[in-house]
């Protein structure tokens, strides 16, 4: 059991993330063929397109906590020693975990009245609450995330040893 997790914690956005993408590369590959060679398309698609975009996107923030991988101004952090530096990462991992609650919040009550209310797609007809829901669920993950950093970064703060600080794009 304690495998599963692992494996989970270490490639559950990965997984999503391939999932959503591939269903977005292979939706848009079919709609873009049905409407050059058949001269028609349909408007599921581009609401399959669209709703996985988004939880792409959401997910994705997740998996960029995960690894440190926001865009950030860090060129005073090359200033500093390791202690100032976690310090200051966890200053805004707790600055990003109380925006992310308020998010997750509002974001949960806009699915609940969605929800309420029985409101639909306008091509698949189905409830809006599947792709409304994207949004708490990115910053639910993003909120886990949050607190694993944090509670590295206490940790290697009290062994001694450097923050992670992710990997670099670019050098």
């Amino acid at each position: 059991m304690s495998r599963i997790v692992r494996l989970l914690d270490q490639n559950a956005e990965r997984w999503l993330l391939l999932v959503f993408y591939t269903m977005l590369v292979a939706t848009m590959f079919i709609e873009v063929m049905r409407r050059e060679v058949l001269a028609y398309s349909s408007i599921w698609g581009e609401e399959i397109v669209r709703y996985s975009f988004i939880y792409l996107a959401w997910i994705g923030a997740a998996a960029a906590v995960r690894e440190r991988g926001h865009i950030r101004i860090d060129v005073v952090m090359q200033y500093i020693g390791w202690r100032a530096k976690a310090v200051l990462y966890i200053f805004g991992d707790i600055v990003m975990f109380v925006v992310a609650i308020v998010a997750f919040y509002w974001s949960l009550e806009t699915v609940l009245v969605s929800g309420k209310f029985g409101s639909v797609t306008h091509g698949l007809r189905i409830s809006q609450v599947w792709f409304l829901s994207a949004v708490p669920i990115g910053f639910g993950l993003v909120i886990v995330r949050l607190i694993q950093s944090f509670l590295r970064d206490i940790n290697d703060l009290r062994n001694g040893r450097p923050v992670y600080e992710g990997d670099k794009l670019f050098d």
